[in-house]
């Protein structure tokens, strides 16, 4: 079984700013990758007039390279401090990596 995990966080643009200061501020010992993405939801309820008449959201995702340990304690470190603020997150296992 993996000990490495990739965490995907999606947020809205608003707080991407806050989002980045924050891990940089606290989880200085990691890296991430963030890039803006479009949201596709199947709860049209939560998208704004002009974004169901687009059909999508804007909204950016981070990937977090992280081993099990350090995920569980970003995460309720993240519950904690962006409680509210719509923050989609999933975790996927990291089968191999490194640098060529």
């Amino acid at each position: 079984m993996t000990d490495q995990y990739l965490l995907t966080l999606t947020i809205a643009p608003a707080i991407e700013e806050n989002l980045v200061d924050w891990l940089l501020e606290n989880q200085g010992q990691i890296g991430f990758s963030s890039f803006p993405v479009n949201g596709h939801s199947s709860h049209p309820e939560d998208l704004s007039l002009a974004e169901q008449v687009a059909g999508r959201q804007k909204q950016v995702r981070f990937q977090i390279h992280l081993d099990t340990e350090r995920v569980s304690t970003l995460l309720s470190q993240l519950r904690r401090d962006f409680a509210g603020a719509g923050l989609h997150y999933w975790v996927s296992p990291v089968l191999d990596s490194g640098r060529i």
